[in-house]
């Protein structure tokens, strides 16, 4: 059965509404820290929260930006049952985060998000780059590095390992994207001045 073009856009266009929810915004404020854009590195990002302090604020940001590309996908497939929409609802919320509409399309880096998506999409894969994420976290310490690796990783996993071609390309569209949204870390980490975790920068 050919899935109508209207189904494609309901997806991608529900899921980037959803990704588009600034939660560690909105937590911070809640919270009276203030704007978490100007704090640290500027960015909307658990990793930027924990600069403010508050670490359980900044693991619930980590858990809602995550759960924003998971419900998305869930949803697409509650209400369509279709594998090839899942991954228009999930790019739709990782877009959303980047760029979102209540923010002017000034985001964060997406890297929750992903995850959160993948995980929703393929749990083993996204189990996967979780622990890829984790491991060179813990032993490198920086957690840009960590979030580069674990993007890197998904095409690789997704087409070598679980031999699905379509997950491969969808994965690695969303790690050119966490990498152009990464390029100042990247230039850092090639001059050897992106800070570890614990000093004061941004991921």
């Amino acid at each position: 059965m050919t899935i109508p073009v209207s189904y494609y856009a309901l997806c991608l266009l529900s899921g980037y509404l959803l990704g588009s929810l600034p939660f560690g915004l909105i937590l911070t404020r809640a919270a009276g820290q203030g704007d978490l854009r100007k704090v640290g590195s500027g960015n909307i990002g658990a990793t930027n929260v924990l600069r403010t302090g508050n670490k359980p604020l900044a693991l619930a940001t980590l858990l809602l930006d995550g759960g924003k590309g998971a419900v998305a996908v869930l949803l697409a497939y509650l209400v369509f049952e279709e594998p090839e929409l899942l991954y228009f609802a999930g790019g739709g919320a990782f877009l959303g985060h980047l760029y979102p509409v209540f923010l002017r399309f000034r985001g964060g880096k997406g890297v929750a998000t992903f995850l959160g998506t993948l995980l929703a999409i393929n749990w083993p894969l996204g189990l996967g780059c979780c622990l890829t994420w984790f491991v060179t976290t813990v032993l490198l310490r920086i957690s840009s590095l960590s979030a580069l690796v674990a993007a890197a990783m998904s095409p690789v996993y997704s087409y070598f390992i679980f031999e699905n071609s379509a997950l491969a390309i969808f994965s690695g569209l969303l790690c050119i994207m966490i990498f152009i949204r990464h390029r100042d870390n990247i230039g850092r980490l090639l001059s050897g001045t992106e800070p570890k975790i614990g000093k004061n920068r941004d991921t």
